[in-house]
């Protein structure tokens, strides 16, 4: 026991030497280091907005454990599964624009796929995959297969074989409203890419020219060392590499964005559930957000339970960072928690972080 709290106040103290602090706004920026320390968080980006502002915006620590990498205020983080609000809404803008429809079945645009395909996925739609309704397989970077023998071909030909090959398995059999599924979202991937000719890649760097936002794909630091470094449980930070299995879940879980650049996708998120925005009324935004039970377009629901107040929120796990996003329409307030690890302790401490910027707000 001695040894393991010898190790924490090591670790405390090489934090508390390398803590760097950028900060826009109101200043709970020393409870969020304090937050920081405790839960083992080598870097942590928060933000506080609201439709017409940001209210408070803190990166805070190193962008690599034991070093003096500073963190920066451009920072980019994998943000996981948060990607699939990115392509919920993309997909709205091209059902918008007439392209393709929630009706739209898969196998419509992709007809000879039908045959060698379980009977069980023949009438699944766009809206099924984007909502979590299809039944289809779990699978995320750490299943051993397919293996990358049996995938070939370029990045937006591995997708389709992927596809190809989960469209062959058994389906979700058990009895639940959602079916949480990454290749879901694949498979929606690939539906707005045959309805645009497009992939998805260059769907995603469009939006963030329309946005004015700035996506990546992929492990920050396999681009730029200057970026921030993933690190597991165990604080071991992830090597620069290229997964080639995160490429095939692109659409579900492979961007990476800074946090004022992706307060800004956000914020365009409260504005129209608000009625602010010139791309779609409010109804619209809401049926994303809440039109159905427990998983809408990207977005899952809760209500607090001491304050009532109803948030739509998304969080992704990616390995070796977190990213948590809440919008709360109701309060006009949204937050968005960025970190460098994948732990249960840096969970618990965004929940306290989360807790404290709450009450801050009056919420």
């Amino acid at each position: 026991m001695e040894v393991i709290n010898s190790m924490n106040r090591i670790f405390a103290t090489l934090m508390l030497i390398t803590t760097y602090t950028v900060s826009i706004g109101q200043t709970n920026t020393n409870f969020a280091d304090s937050i920081r320390i405790k839960y083992k968080i080598p870097e942590l980006a928060y933000a506080v907005i609201s439709s017409d502002k940001v209210i408070e915006l803190g990166v805070l620590g190193v962008q690599k454990i034991n070093t003096n990498s500073k963190a920066q205020i451009n920072d980019k983080f994998r943000i996981g599964s948060n990607t699939k609000t990115i392509t919920s809404y993309i997909a709205a803008n091209l059902v918008k624009q007439g392209k393709i429809k929630y009706e739209t079945k898969f196998f419509d645009l992709y007809p000879e796929l039908k045959e060698k395909s379980n009977s069980a996925y023949y009438d699944l739609t766009l809206q099924d995959l984007l909502t979590f309704r299809a039944k289809l397989m779990s699978w995320t970077y750490t299943n051993e297969t397919p293996t990358e023998k049996e995938i070939k071909g370029d990045e937006k030909q591995q997708r389709y074989e992927f596809v190809s090959w989960v469209l062959k398995q058994s389906p979700d059999t058990a009895t639940k409203v959602t079916y949480w599924s990454n290749p879901s979202y694949v498979a929606a991937g690939l539906m707005l890419e045959k309805a645009t000719g497009k992939d998805y890649k260059t769907l995603v760097y469009e939006l963030g020219k329309d946005l004015n936002i700035q996506f990546g794909f992929g492990q920050p630091n396999s681009f730029d060392k200057k970026q921030p470094w993933g690190h597991d449980a165990d604080l071991v930070a992830e090597k620069p590499s290229q997964n080639y299995k995160l490429n095939w879940l692109s659409s579900a879980g492979n961007v990476n964005v800074s946090l004022p650049d992706y307060a800004k996708f956000i914020q365009m998120q409260l504005q129209g559930l608000l009625g602010k925005s010139k791309s779609f009324t409010a109804e619209e935004f809401n049926y994303m957000h809440y039109g159905l039970p427990k998983f809408s377009f990207g977005w899952q629901v809760y209500t607090d339970e001491q304050t009532n107040l109803k948030y739509s929120y998304h969080k992704g796990n990616p390995g070796t960072f977190l990213s948590q996003v809440f919008i709360c329409k109701d309060s006009d307030r949204a937050y968005i928690f960025f970190v460098n690890v994948q732990s249960d302790e840096a969970e618990k401490g965004l929940s306290v972080l989360f807790d404290e910027l709450k009450k801050k707000q009056g919420m």
